[in-house]
């Protein structure tokens, strides 16, 4: 097994306990209870993790995370109390701590966050007889978060980047995060890719719009139910809570969520465990929570239609998102991205702004955000043909879009007469096959879903079930999905 090291920086009583078990499983710790002898001890052991209290006599974990901030390869680091809140939480995340945890620290607990893939050390000599050797421990940093271009955030704006930082600085924490902004500026994106990013990439990713279902249906979808619990429930269901199990769950448009739900998520994000709807069984979950908004959630709990112990139990970790009319020249980033995108989905060439074009574009508002513009550059790409894209390309409001030249639509004409279908309803359809065009649609709205089967197959109007069924075979015909 490789060799790890932690440091614990506390009253030895506080974590001594703990140092056996932590013997039998490879791992050797560390033990300060003040600032030099903490930076002593990573200087010559490289630890790989450090749990450390809030302040001890002497020492404020603060001091060192500002010293971390100045090390490139500093080891992250945990804070433990006995009775925290989530208000020192916030802050002590806010300060650079990879996460926040309560008494006891077990076991079970540490390994999940012990960096992966440590190398092992090199061989050591025998010991002669003495005092016990000094510990010694790999000199790897953590391991890096995953990258994957499906979840690559587009943007060199420094709002985009404050906000890109942190959301790396805690993608391996379990603090819940609460990601605000307009509709359209990518909530949903930053979500899946806090999680592809995290400890939990390879557990589920669950997400449901907490405005698209009434209240009665929505807590039944979050948490499940046993059959017979209300009229129609003939079996028992899974909510989405216990689906997201050891992953990730995003609660979409969480202030529309009703005040007597809200308590019930609170008690979710308490203490982990809930009950069905008409259950008599407490049912634990592991699950990192991450809330969007579109609207100013303060103001909400003014008014008194969102529950303050509910904020601040999600806004431990606050992200918000710069409105696309704040980005400066990401919009021209943002729009060739999408324009390689579906050129290469429609099988055609690159195609190249006019610079009357780009200066459209970062003079138009965006109401719609970075939603708006993708949908803008698929209208685009079919326009443009295989000339330039320009201005006329995105109006399409009467009277504001017309072809280039009278050419355009002679040859348009004459596209209409050569497109009509031919004599007989057999060789109509024989110019695409039912079942390709189907394969075209269920891969297309895949692709515009970012690979949630749940919103494709609600855009499609099938069931998830029938959606994965063709999926599968498509796989079976060597289709990569």
């Amino acid at each position: 097994m490789s060799a790890k090291t932690i440091l614990f920086i506390a009253e030895p009583q506080a974590v001594t306990s703990i140092f056996p078990t932590l013997k039998e499983a490879g791992v050797q710790a560390g033990l300060a209870d003040n600032l030099n002898g903490a930076l002593g001890f990573i200087k010559k052991s490289k630890p790989l993790l450090i749990f450390s209290r809030p302040s001890i006599q002497g020492f404020d974990a603060k001091r060192l995370l500002e010293q971390a901030e100045q090390v490139d390869d500093f080891p992250p680091v945990i804070i433990f109390s006995r009775n925290g809140s989530a208000e020192e939480a916030q802050d002590y995340l806010q300060h650079g701590a990879r996460d926040y945890w309560l008494e006891p620290l077990i076991w079970d607990k540490i390994k999940l966050v012990l960096p992966k893939g440590a190398p092992d050390p090199e061989p050591e000599p025998e010991p002669k007889p003495g005092p016990e050797p000094a510990l010694r421990a790999p000199a790897a940093a953590p391991a890096a978060p995953r990258q994957d271009s499906k979840f690559q955030i587009i943007g060199r704006h420094p709002a985009v980047l404050r906000v890109l930082a942190l959301a790396r600085q805690v993608a391996r924490s379990k603090a819940t995060v609460l990601i605000a902004g307009e509709s359209g500026t990518g909530k949903e994106m930053f979500a899946r890719y806090l999680h592809h990013n995290s400890d939990r990439a390879d557990q589920p990713f669950v997400a449901i719009n907490c405005a698209a279902l009434p209240e009665h249906l929505l807590e039944s979808e979050l948490f499940g139910h046993e059959k017979g619990a209300f009229t129609g429930a003939i079996n028992r269901k899974l909510g989405k809570f216990e689906l997201a199990d050891g992953g990730t769950i995003l609660l979409d448009e969480i202030t529309e969520m009703d005040l007597g739900l809200q308590a019930k998520l609170l008690r979710v994000l308490q203490e982990s465990e809930f009950d069905r709807v008409g259950g008599v069984e407490t049912v634990k979950v592991n699950v990192r929570v991450i809330a969007t908004t579109n609207r100013a959630i303060e103001e909400t709990v003014k008014e008194g239609k969102f529950r303050q112990d509910l904020y601040y139990r999600l806004n431990v970790i606050p992200l918000k998102l710069p409105a696309l009319k704040h980005r400066g020249e990401d919009v021209i980033e943002l729009a060739e991205y999408f324009v390689n995108k579906y050129c290469a989905a429609y099988g055609l060439g690159r195609l190249a702004f006019t610079e009357e074009a780009k200066a459209w574009l970062m003079d138009y508002d965006w109401p719609g955000n970075v939603r708006e513009l993708q949908n803008l550059m698929e209208r685009a790409v079919l326009l443009a043909g295989d000339g330039p894209i320009r201005k006329s390309h995105f109006l399409m409001t009467e009277g504001e879009w017309m072809p280039d030249d009278l050419d355009a639509v002679e040859q348009a004409q004459q596209d209409v007469a050569a497109a009509a279908p031919p004599e007989g309803m057999d060789q109509a359809l024989s110019v695409m096959p039912l079942q390709e065009m189907e394969k075209k649609l269920i891969l297309k709205s895949l692709d515009e879903t970012a690979g949630n089967r749940t919103r494709a197959a609600d855009l499609l109007g099938i069931s998830v079930r029938t959606l994965r069924n063709k999926l599968n075979e498509y796989k079976k015909q060597g289709i990569d999905v």
